[in-house]
C-alpha cells in the first residue's frame, strides 16, 4: 500500500508563482480484477503555494503502487489527494497514461484548484 507519509516537502524557493512538472515514466501497479500488472506512466504538474515535494521521497511512494490492486482511476484521485494534503499547492495536476491492454489505452486526469488554461493541454 502507498504511504504518504514518505512525501517529504520542502519550503518553495520563490514566493512568485511558478510551475513543476514531473514525470515518472516507469510507473507500475496490478489489475485487481486479472492481476496483471499495468504500466504506465504519471504527470504530476503543480504551483507550488510553500512546498514542493522532493523527488526522491515522491519515487518511494509512487513503488508503494507496485503490488498494489487497484484501478486506474484510483490510483491517479489517490496520487492527487496525498499530495495535495502534503504540499498544499495553488493547483495540482495529475495525469496517468497507460500502456495499452486488449487494443484499449487509458489516460485519466485529476486534478486540484483551477489548473490554468495553458496547462489543461489538448485532448487526445
Amino acid at each position: 500500500m502507498p504511504d504518504p507519509s514518505l512525501l517529504i516537502c520542502f519550503p518553495s524557493p520563490a514566493e512568485t508563482p511558478f510551475v513543476v512538472e514531473h514525470v515518472a515514466e516507469e510507473f507500475t501497479s496490478v489489475c485487481p480484477v486479472t492481476g496483471h500488472p499495468d504500466f504506465g506512466s504519471v504527470t504530476l504538474r503543480f504551483s507550488p503555494a510553500t512546498r514542493c515535494v522532493e523527488l526522491k521521497s515522491l519515487k518511494l511512494y509512487c513503488q508503494g503502487f507496485r503490488n498494489e490492486g487497484i484501478y486506474y482511476e484510483a490510483v491517479t484521485n489517490r496520487i492527487r489527494d496525498d499530495l495535495v494534503k502534503a504540499m498544499e499547492p495553488r493547483w495540482l495536476q495529475v495525469i496517468t497514461e497507460w500502456k495499452g491492454r486488449g487494443g484499449i489505452r487509458s489516460r485519466v486526469i485529476a486534478a486540484h484548484g483551477e489548473v490554468p488554461a495553458e496547462w489543461r493541454g489538448p485532448a487526445r
